[in-house]
């Protein structure tokens, strides 16, 4: 019974990727993206299987959040900047127009509550086109995808963020699940480049954290 509940669970985590990722596309492609996206969008409905405590799960929302509510009133329109926060690691990319805007977005989110570290992935170019970000959504469909098709891997808990065709990984993994999740990534069509930015875990705190019966709050945030 156990495969057919595998593979049951799989084709439901397919199918609820696909439409998450389908919005996005549809926001995207609508031309009425937000400058900053938070990277809360695909934990929504998967956050029981998500290696972080639910208190850090809520932190790391509250961090996009206000993210994008102060870079918003420090940058205006004449910046395209994404937030992601993965267990309280902040990433920043897009696009600013000056390193000044660069240094000063970096500022905002140290000024931020819960922010543990900060990942500055952000380039002094001109901002992407609706073309490039919307290739990048389809980056993103497809490595997401591709990570949920495999056998071998829990897709939920790798976090995938595309940039400019440079795929930036999160996620509390192990070597081997590094290991695979970046190999998956870099046969991806559409990939330029692969950044890992995993919180590496031992095999046994994986079953630990993996465990279905254990007390999320009373894990260790990090």
């Amino acid at each position: 019974m156990s495969k057919p509940n595998s593979l049951h669970r799989s084709l439901a985590l397919r199918a609820l990727w696909l439409c998450m990722a389908a919005g996005l596309g549809a926001v995207a492609l609508s031309g009425c993206a937000p400058m900053i996206v938070g990277g809360a969008v695909v934990a929504t409905g998967l956050s029981v299987l998500d290696r972080r405590t639910t208190g850090t799960q809520l932190d790391d929302e509250g961090i996009e959040t206000r993210a994008m509510s102060r870079l918003k009133e420090q940058l205006g329109d004449r910046a395209h900047v994404n937030v992601v926060s993965y267990n309280r690691q902040v990433l920043l990319t897009g696009e600013v127009l000056s390193e000044q805007d660069r240094q000063l977005a970096e500022r905002v989110i140290a000024g931020l509550p819960n922010v543990r570290s900060i990942i500055n992935e952000l380039a002094v170019l001109g901002p992407s086109t609706l073309t490039q970000q919307s290739s990048d959504v389809g980056v993103t469909m497809r490595v997401k995808t591709s990570m949920i098709d495999s056998r071998d891997l829990n897709a939920h808990v790798v976090k995938v963020v595309t940039e400019r065709g440079v795929v930036y990984l999160m996620g509390r993994v192990t070597q081997r699940e590094a290991d695979r999740a970046t190999d998956i990534a870099r046969r991806t069509t559409g990939v330029q480049k692969v950044v890992r930015l995993f919180e590496l875990i031992s095999e046994e705190e994986r079953l630990t954290l993996d465990n279905p019966g254990r007390t999320r709050s009373a894990q260790p945030a990090y």
